[in-house]
């Protein structure tokens, strides 16, 4: 069974960094995107960052110049860097494991963001 759990969410002030951190347990697909959402309230849930298995990066909005996604695959661990932390980057961040040709896949429970002004 899959298993992720996020981690590194908190509480900072506009300007500052933080580091999400993506724990896959259990993963036995070579084949799939690692998806990080986030989702602020009363508001849809969001695609901020994907890469893929093959180390293919993309970035869901106008966040690309400050934030990055990286991984060590080996060890089934991903990251979100976020730079230049605004209050408008306030959410749950969710990471996704999405396996090739799956429609949805596997989700963490979710990482808090709160970016004071």
């Amino acid at each position: 069974q899959v298993e992720i759990v996020e981690s590194g969410g908190g509480l900072v002030q506009a300007g500052e960094s933080l580091r999400l951190s993506c724990v896959v347990f259990g993963n036995r697909y070579t084949a799939y995107d690692i998806n990080w959402y986030r989702q602020a309230p009363g508001k849809y849930r969001e695609m901020v960052a994907t890469m893929t298995s093959g180390g293919h990066t993309e970035y869901g909005g106008s966040w690309k110049d400050r934030f990055i996604v990286s991984g060590e695959p080996v060890k089934n661990t991903f990251y979100l860097q976020m730079n230049k932390l605004n209050p408008e980057d306030t959410a749950v961040y969710y990471c996704n494991l999405r396996p090739l040709r799956w429609s949805d896949g596997y989700w963490g429970q979710g990482t808090q963001v709160t970016v004071s002004s």
